[in-house]
């Protein structure tokens, strides 16, 4: 089973709807046996609440319902995930520090990406948008983007783990 963990700031916009997307992904492929996936937050602003009404109303828009209760990134996320996927910048270097203060090691390169290195559409700009003080049409371009990006890495994925 290969784990993969998306990772924002509130777990509320960008990383459950990439986690959906992804999730619906694979099901379509038909690799649910496979591969399981998950997301969290580097900050505890939003625990044990359910993604921001409007990533939710765009994600139900095009078939998919999500129902990810907010949670912050844990120690043992470093030893239960095989990949884990940064929304941008700020949230990848949080990952690090995060990784080392539980364990000692910073998490593997190889296995710790900014989600838009799989995304053919970003050119120099590897940040998923935060869209959660932005109009609906952020949160429209957010699921355009981890929709590109998660059809890349499931194709990562499925190459490089001969799935």
């Amino acid at each position: 089973m290969i784990n993969v963990l998306f990772v924002c700031l509130g777990n509320i916009c960008r990383s459950p709807v990439a986690e959906g997307v992804f999730r619906d992904l694979v099901e379509k492929r038909g690799l649910q046996n496979a591969i399981r996936c998950d997301s969290a937050g580097t900050s505890s602003y939003h625990i044990g609440t359910l993604p921001d009404r409007r990533i939710s109303q765009i994600a139900r828009q095009r078939g998919l319902e999500l129902t990810h209760c907010a949670r912050k990134l844990s120690g043992d996320d470093f030893y239960q995930f095989d990949y884990i996927l940064a929304m941008d910048e700020s949230n990848f270097e949080d990952i690090r520090n995060v990784s080392y203060r539980s364990s000692g090691f910073y998490f593997p390169e190889g296995q710790l990406y900014l989600y838009r290195e799989f995304d053919q559409l970003a050119g120099e700009v590897l940040t998923v948008p935060d869209p959660y003080y932005e109009d609906i049409a952020a949160f429209e371009d957010v699921y355009e983007i981890v929709e590109r990006c998660g059809q890349n890495f499931l194709d990562f994925l499925v190459e490089k783990h001969q799935l």
